[in-house]
């Protein structure tokens, strides 16, 4: 059916009442059909001869580079077990500094001379593919005529299986890099930072007695996302184009009565989480948690923990799936970060640790964490590398979408600081004041003297949802990270900060122990200084307070407001000496880095104001030109049959107020089109901020107006969904 302006809407809104949920056929235990999809272990022991078999482990536990020589050998088990699953194609299947991920599909037919076919994949094909690097987001690293680029495979994370409508695609995660080895992707600095966190933490198990093979960065990424009709998406242009509604007046009822959060889930989005976890599962990604966030349609997906880059693949793969998923129950997924002006967007909490080979957690404080020295160590670490670099962490997580959240009372501000808990302050208080010995943090339980309900334990720390950074119990939680991005560079940076600060305990630590002479007073001394040195990013209280803001500047925390001023961050010399040092980013790659984060952000903005434009141009003036058609017609009808008086004087005034509006758009219009055009520079840093300080402001006027025009034009002559109307009807 074919529709336009208002008629679109109440279509919409008619196609949306019929919806049924979707049904699939399910019925099996998760167990039984988990990682059938994934190249796993279980399929290797099947497949692999014994020899090959353990020297790939070697690989993806242990950190060995992998054995050429095996590759023959691996790449025909995988291509066997491939056809015998459907597999008609294959593909690298990586991620470019788009934030999405990236396939180009082989087939593994192959023709012989005789031009007979035959399914051929070789060592070559597995390790290696060769995508074009000059049509992807380098920073200017690659010029459009130099357009060779390599994928290479990451053994580290498993192969998997992609159903498509028509068949099925074996995909190999690898890391994207150019003709001259520069990193043109996201995972590449990631797995750079694992080794660079290892290494260095290797050095302080070593002080401790304890010898495992390496360490391993841990995640666990909790995703938020909202769900509305694709009938209504489809009626709006600013959805489609940058994510977001950038015009829409709030609905009466939004999250006020906070009775969205962890209730009930509606039919159809419950059959859109189950058959999500569904391909999931199949796929080997270990979702486990879902439910109902804060805002109305807004909802939330978490998996358990992995080894980072795993966890950061599975994410990368939770969004595709999710949006694929979504249009099978005729439903829009959207991961902007404030798709909806008025209430909560959606972020990324990223929980993060530190494992080793041997599979102990080194921020686990076990019962009394002040009698616990390693994990001390391990949590002052932690400490400091925030602290040193809160700065590159908030530059870690900039972007346009993420300035409409961050400090919006509804998530962590723009500044940068820790929650430890009553506990572990406790015990930190008690290190600087040394007096650590008789404090304690022992479990305790709670009693509610119901006698059928029993006794339960009391964590060593309360959740502070206002933190951007906060302690959770045997993990942090870096709450800050935007919905949207891949969870690769926010950890890469966490990963290098705190790999940094390890290094440098390990050999402060090192003369420490020579100097005093005893082991567990050389740490609980060294502890004490770190305690001291960080104590000013430690907040236990509100984040979303005025006075934090004002007790953050005395203690010398930044507050980067904006993306332009965060992304600034990478241009400097700290930066350049973390990341050049830890073998993240080479000084060229960081300032590509730079230069695409900025360039990213101006495109993300020019989209947005021509997007603004446009529906003001062809939708909200029209439609406020119609309604005030219509009402100075009543008008002049009035006083055409005689009526006149005070009566119609108040309607002749309601004619000449809402001109006065129509007046007040197209003067907010050409405004922001005036912005946007003393914005233009060759400078991208200057540009980017005055598209923030200048262009930001001017579309909100904009908006401002269309707002109002809203709440007020006829309701049947309004030709965009209504926020009452997407996130209530589903």
């Amino acid at each position: 059916m074919s529709v336009t302006g208002n008629q679109g809407r109440l279509w919409a809104i008619g196609e949306v009442t019929k919806r049924t949920p979707r049904i699939f056929a399910n019925g099996h235990k998760v167990s039984d059909y988990f990682g059938c999809n994934t190249f796993n272990q279980k399929v290797m022991v099947e497949k692999l001869p014994k020899d090959v078999y353990k020297s790939l482990l070697k690989t993806i536990h242990g950190g060995h580079k992998l054995d050429q020589g095996i590759a023959g050998a691996v790449a025909h088990a995988i291509k066997e077990w491939a056809l015998e699953n459907g597999c008609t194609h294959f593909c690298h299947w990586f991620q470019p500094n788009t934030g999405i991920t990236a396939e180009k599909h082989d087939a593994f037919l192959t023709v012989d001379g005789d031009g007979s076919a035959i399914e051929r994949f070789s060592a070559s094909q597995l390790v290696q593919s060769e995508p074009d690097a000059s049509s992807f987001p380098s920073g200017g690293m690659r010029a459009t005529f130099e357009a060779r680029g390599y994928t290479i495979w990451d053994p580290s994370s498993p192969i998997f299986i992609m159903e498509g409508p028509n068949g099925k695609t074996l995909c190999i995660p690898s890391a994207f890099i150019s003709y001259h080895g520069q990193a043109l992707d996201k995972k590449t600095p990631l797995l750079r930072s694992v080794e660079y966190l290892s290494g260095n933490a290797l050095q302080v198990l070593k002080l401790f007695g304890k010898n495992p093979t390496h360490v391993e960065a841990t995640l666990g990424p909790e995703q938020e996302y909202f769900l509305i009709d694709e009938a209504f998406y489809s009626l709006r242009p600013d959805l489609q184009a940058s994510g977001r509604t950038l015009i829409g007046a709030p609905s009466p009822k939004g999250q006020q009565l906070e009775d969205q959060y962890f209730g009930s889930i509606k039919s159809r989005i419950l059959a859109f989480m189950q058959e999500l976890e569904h391909e999931g599962f199949k796929l080997g990604i270990p979702m486990k948690t879902r439910h109902n966030e804060v805002a109305p349609s807004q909802f939330e997906a978490a998996p358990v923990f992995e080894m980072v880059g795993v966890a950061t693949d599975h994410n990368q793969l939770t969004m595709e799936l999710m949006r694929r998923v979504a249009k099978r129950h005729n439903l829009a997924f959207l991961i902007h970060e404030k798709p909806f002006a008025g209430i909560n967007g959606s972020g990324k909490h990223n929980n993060w640790s530190m494992a080793t080979s041997d599979g102990e957690n080194l921020l686990e404080p076990g019962a009394t964490p002040e009698a616990n020295l390693q994990f001390l160590v391990f949590l002052m670490a932690t400490m400091k590398g925030v602290w040193k670099h809160s700065r590159l962490l908030r530059a870690a997580i900039a972007g346009s979408g993420n300035d409409h959240r961050l400090g919006a009372n509804e998530a962590p501000p723009a500044i940068i600081s820790v929650f430890l808990g009553e506990e572990l302050t406790k015990v930190l208080d008690a290190i600087e004041a040394n007096a650590l010995e008789g404090a304690t943090t022992e479990k305790q339980v709670i009693n509610l003297n119901i006698s059928k309900l029993p006794e339960i334990a009391k964590d060593n720390t309360d959740r502070n949802r206002t933190s951007p950074f906060a302690f959770t119990g045997n993990k942090f939680e870096f709450r800050a990270v935007a919905s949207s991005v891949s969870t690769a560079t926010p950890m890469a940076t966490l990963n290098a900060a705190v790999g940094e600060a390890l290094g440098e305990i390990a050999g402060r630590l090192e003369a420490k122990i020579k100097e005093v002479g005893d082991f567990g007073k050389a740490v609980i001394e060294l502890v004490r200084e770190y305690v001291v040195e960080t104590k000013a990013i430690r907040f236990e209280g509100n984040n979303y307070s005025e006075e934090w803001v004002v007790e953050a500047e005395k203690r010398g925390l930044p507050n980067l407001r904006k993306t332009p001023e965060a992304l600034a961050e990478l241009a400097t010399d700290a930066a350049a000496a973390l990341f050049t040092a830890a073998g993240v980013y080479s000084h060229d790659e960081l300032e590509a880095r730079y230069h695409l984060e900025v360039e990213r952000y101006i495109k993300d903005i020019e989209i947005e104001v021509a997007c603004l434009d446009e529906m003001v141009s062809t939708m909200v003036l029209p439609a406020a030109s119609k309604h005030q058609a219509n009402i100075a017609s009543a008008v002049a009808s009035l006083k055409a049959i005689g009526i006149d008086g005070a009566a119609v004087e108040a309607q002749v005034a309601d004619v000449a107020q809402f001109a006065g509006l129509i007046a007040d758009l197209k003067a907010a219009q050409t405004a922001m089109k005036s912005a946007m055009a003393a914005a233009e520079s060759e400078d991208l840093q200057k540009k980017a901020s005055a598209l923030a300080y200048s262009v930001g402001p001017a579309m909100d006027a904009v908006r401002g107006v269309c707002d109002t025009l809203e709440q007020v034009v006829e309701d049947a002559l309004w030709p965009l969904p209504k926020y009452r109307e997407m996130l209530f009807l589903s």
